[in-house]
């Protein structure tokens, strides 16, 4: 019985083997931490860095992204400006054309109107020159003078009225009214009774073109008294004597 009892030398722990055995299992147990404490320890900072350089990438894309779209924006507005800069220019010439053309034309229809402006008066004129080759032709074979004089005189009044309907010339008398130098010429004078300055007699008609004095009437004027009326030459011979002295 008493070997029984005994305990085999396996069985048998010291004090010596206990300590280290518990040395041992602390160090293995704080010595060494699991990979769970370790991912508990270094796991937020892992994972803040990765989420931050997702980030800066998913910026820099939508940054790149909002520049091509400005790019495009610019390609665009720069192609719209090129074509409306071409439209205007091409208007702009059109009507620099235009307007040469008109100058031109303008240019042509002055020196038309100027080299052509008597050719209705001429048209007329020549018409009252056949009138007077007839005249003359029919004196030569008949050599009947009333006949000559009332066609010389009927020629004169168809072309006076002609002057008057279609140009607007009119004549003006003269005889036995109130000398006016705006309308009237001078060429004689004499004294006589008479309040102020009157006509006496007519060399020349004078001629109006609508309201504007065309010709002046050439005229004798009765001067009252007895201070006879120097001709319009005259007159401005002294004139210019006196402002010679």
């Amino acid at each position: 019985m008493a070997k029984h009892e005994k305990n085999s030398p396996k069985d048998e722990k010291t004090p010596v083997a206990d300590a280290a055995q518990a040395d041992s299992a602390a160090s293995g147990s704080f010595g060494k931490p699991d990979m769970e404490d370790q991912f508990a320890e270094n796991g937020p900072e892992t994972t803040g860095a990765a989420s931050g350089e997702a980030g800066s990438s998913a910026a820099g894309a939508d940054a790149e992204a909002a520049y091509m779209v400005a790019l495009a924006e610019k390609d665009a507005r720069i192609k719209a400006l090129e074509e409306e800069v071409s439209s205007l220019k091409d208007q702009y010439l059109r009507k620099l054309a235009d307007y040469e053309n008109f100058r031109k034309r303008m240019f042509r229809e002055k020196e038309d109107a100027v080299q052509f402006a008597n050719s209705q008066l001429l048209g007329d004129l020549v018409n009252i020159v056949d009138d007077f080759d007839r005249a003359v032709h029919s004196s030569e074979t008949s050599r009947d003078f009333q006949s000559l004089h009332d066609g010389i005189d009927m020629i004169r009044k168809g072309m006076i009225s002609m002057l008057e309907n279609r140009y607007g010339l009119q004549r003006f008398e003269s005889l036995n009214t109130v000398f006016d130098p705006n309308i009237h010429e001078a060429m004689m004078s004499t004294s006589g009774d008479c309040a102020e300055p009157m006509v006496i007699e007519e060399f020349s008609k004078g001629y109006k073109l609508r309201d504007r004095i065309l010709r002046t009437a050439k005229v004798k004027v009765c001067m009252p008294g007895g201070a006879p009326a120097a001709s319009a030459e005259n007159q401005t011979t002294e004139e210019n004597t006196s402002g010679a002295e």
